[in-house]
C-alpha cells in the first residue's frame, strides 16, 4: 500500500510539485525570518559576548545592557571583598563623538579596559596587536569602526583622530560582534578612557568579575548583590534581560512574529486546500482500494505517508533555500542571521502539524466514502 500511495502522490506531478512549493514557501520564511530575528537579539547582546566576562555588576535598576548607569568607584574593591570573587575589574562604557582629521564627526561607543590585565578585550585581532592599547594615546578600533568611518583607506593602524579635543592613535584593528545601534566601538584603557570623557562625580560604568573555580557563579552574583547593594548578573542572564528589554519596547518580536505566523498560516492553507483537491480526484482509486477490502485505518496511513513525504521534502528544501540566502546575503555580518538548531526543531514541529492539519482533511472525506464510488459513471 505504500508503493501505491507514493505513486498516486509523484502521479500527479502538478498538485505534487503545488503542495511541494507551498510547504518549501512555508518553511523558508519561517527559518529565514526566525533567523534574522535571532540574530537581531545576538546583535543586541554584543557588549556582553564581545567581553567575555563571566560576571557583570551594575546599578541595581538597569534594564539592559546599553543603558549604562554609573556606579562609584569604590564599587571595584567592594566586589573584590566578596567571598568566592577571584577578581573584579573596572570596565568605562559611553558614547563619544570622533573628530577624524578631514573634519568628519563620527559618533563611537568608547570602552575602557583595567589596563593590567586588559579583560574585557575582544578575542580576536584582525591587524596589529591589542597589547600596543598601553602605548601612549593609543586605541583599537573593532572591524564596524573602519567600515562606518570611512573605509581602509581613511582608518587604519596609524591613523590619528580626536576625542573631546585630544589624540587617539589607531594601533589594532579587533574582530567584535556587530552592535544593533551598529556604533562603532574604541577600545583603550579605563585611565585614558576616563581623560577622554567630560569629569563626572561616578564615571564607572560596570564591575565585570569571575567567580572562584568551584563556586557556582550563580551564588556569587547572588552574594555580591546582598553585599555591596549593586546588581550583580551572570553573562547570560544580562544577555536575556537585554533580550526581553528589547521585546517588550520595541516593536521587533511583533513584526518578526507576525511574519513568522502568517507563513504558517499560509503553509497550511496552501497545502490543507491542494491535499483535499489532491484526495478529491483520487476519490475513484481509494474507493477501489476500498472495495477491494482496504479498511479506513489503511487509507488513512497511505493520506499520513503521502502527507509527510511530501511535507518533510519541504522542509529540507526550505531549510536549503533560507540557509543558501543566510550564506549568501549574510556572509559578511551586515545582515542579522543565526540558524539555530533549536529554530529547526521548531520549524519541524510545526511543518508535522500543518501536514497531520492537511492529512486530516482528507482523511475524513475518506471516511465517509462508500466503495460504490467506483462503479458510478463518470
Amino acid at each position: 500500500m505504500n508503493y501505491v500511495a507514493l505513486k498516486m502522490l509523484f502521479g500527479d506531478r502538478a498538485k505534487y510539485l503545488m503542495l511541494l512549493s507551498g510547504l518549501t514557501f512555508a518553511v523558508m520564511l519561517i527559518v529565514q525570518q526566525g533567523s534574522i530575528f535571532w540574530g537581531l537579539m545576538t546583535w543586541t547582546q554584543s557588549s556582553i559576548s564581545n567581553s567575555n566576562a563571566p560576571i557583570w555588576v551594575t546599578d541595581p535598576g538597569i534594564a539592559q545592557v546599553d543603558e549604562v548607569k554609573p556606579i562609584a568607584d569604590t564599587a571595584v574593591d567592594r566586589v573584590r571583598s566578596v567571598p568566592g570573587v577571584e577578581w573584579a575589574v573596572p570596565l568605562y562604557k559611553g558614547l563619544l563623538r570622533a573628530r577624524l582629521s578631514n573634519g568628519d564627526y563620527h559618533q563611537i561607543t568608547l570602552t575602557g579596559l583595567e589596563s593590567s590585565t586588559l579583560i574585557g578585550r575582544p578575542a580576536e585581532v584582525l591587524e596589529g596587536r591589542f597589547e600596543d592599547v598601553l602605548q601612549p594615546d593609543a586605541v583599537v578600533l573593532d572591524q564596524w569602526a573602519v567600515e562606518r568611518m570611512g573605509g581602509p583607506n581613511v582608518i587604519k593602524i596609524g591613523t590619528v583622530f580626536e576625542l573631546n579635543d585630544k589624540l587617539a592613535r589607531v594601533v589594532a584593528i579587533a574582530k567584535t560582534q556587530k552592535s544593533f545601534t551598529n556604533i562603532p566601538v574604541v577600545y583603550t584603557t579605563y585611565e585614558r578612557a576616563i581623560s577622554y570623557v567630560p569629569r563626572e562625580r561616578r564615571t564607572l560604568s560596570y564591575v565585570l568579575a569571575k567567580a572562584k573555580d568551584g563556586v557556582p557563579v550563580a551564588e556569587v552574583t547572588t552574594r555580591i548583590h546582598e553585599q555591596t547593594g549593586l546588581g550583580a548578573f551572570t553573562a547570560e542572564a544580562f544577555g536575556w534581560k537585554t533580550f526581553m528589554w528589547v521585546l517588550k519596547n520595541t516593536g521587533i518580536g511583533i513584526n518578526f512574529g507576525t511574519t513568522i505566523v502568517l507563513g504558517f498560516i499560509v503553509g497550511m492553507a496552501i497545502s490543507g486546500q491542494t491535499f483535499y483537491l489532491f484526495t478529491v480526484e483520487n476519490l475513484r482509486q481509494f474507493g477501489a482500494l476500498k472495495a477491494m477490502g482496504a479498511s479506513t485505518f489503511t487509507l488513512a496511513r497511505m493520506i499520513l505517508l503521502q502527507a509527510f513525504t511530501v511535507g518533510l521534502t519541504g522542509y529540507g528544501v526550505g531549510i536549503g533555500l533560507a540557509s543558501a540566502f543566510g550564506f549568501f546575503a549574510a556572509g559578511s555580518g551586515g545582515l542579522p542571521f543565526v540558524e539555530t538548531w533549536q529554530l529547526l526543531f521548531i520549524v519541524l514541529v510545526a511543518l508535522l502539524a500543518i501536514c497531520t492539519f492537511s492529512a486530516l482533511i482528507s482523511i475524513v472525506k475518506l471516511a465517509r466514502l462508500e466503495p460504490a464510488i467506483v462503479f458510478r459513471g463518470a
